[in-house]
């Protein structure tokens, strides 16, 4: 087996969006390759250095079954985006300002909810391995090749709305748009 594949996700702040999509990213990957096959962080474009996870996204990450024990926000850094195969993003803006630091990531960054569309409908054939990290490789550069090769979710749909400091049904907005590209993402990320 390689290497583990990296899997980043950013946001701004890094204690409500990332972590919720890292905590439930990362129990489906556990599920579906074991323990370490693929290593899902996250970090922030202004993070709340050391912060835990937001209250109001706690309850939404433990209300859906995943846990966020032992997090803690950190910055979005250069070298955390050089070092990752795939960085997914909240928003498109924070794709933007993760090929600002490292202009290399452009063509393995995807806001969320872009990259579920992107392998929605991507045969398995074209990427699949045996191996996960060459799996969630081989599935990032199909996805990428897939670009500007089908129209784009609507400005209105690409992006994960930031709940921060709104009431509780934002942050359920916010689950409910994570946990509705969740399925898409398991199936092309998973084992055959």
């Amino acid at each position: 087996m390689t290497s583990p594949a990296r899997i980043l996700t950013v946001c701004t702040g890094n204690i409500c969006r990332s972590p919720f999509i890292e905590r439930v990213l990362q129990a489906e990957l556990d599920r579906a390759w074991g323990p370490g096959a693929v290593l899902v962080s996250s970090a922030g474009t202004g993070a709340l250095v050391d912060e835990p996870m937001n209250a109001p996204a706690l309850r939404v990450l433990e209300v859906a079954g995943y846990s966020a024990t032992g997090f803690r926000a950190r910055a979005l850094t250069p070298a955390l985006v050089a070092e990752s195969d795939l960085v997914l993003t909240a928003t498109r803006q924070h794709r933007g300002k993760v090929a600002q630091l490292h202009p290399r990531a452009l063509r393995y960054t995807f806001a969320l909810l872009d990259f579920a569309d992107l392998v929605s409908d991507l045969p398995r054939d074209g990427y699949a391995a045996a191996d996960p990290a060459d799996h969630i490789r081989g599935l990032v550069q199909a996805a990428a090749n897939r670009r500007g090769m089908r129209p784009p979710l609507p400005e209105e749909e690409a992006d994960v709305a930031d709940p921060y400091r709104r009431e509780d049904s934002a942050f359920d907005a916010m689950s409910a748009q994570v946990l509705g590209a969740l399925p898409l993402l398991s199936a092309a990320m998973g084992p055959a």
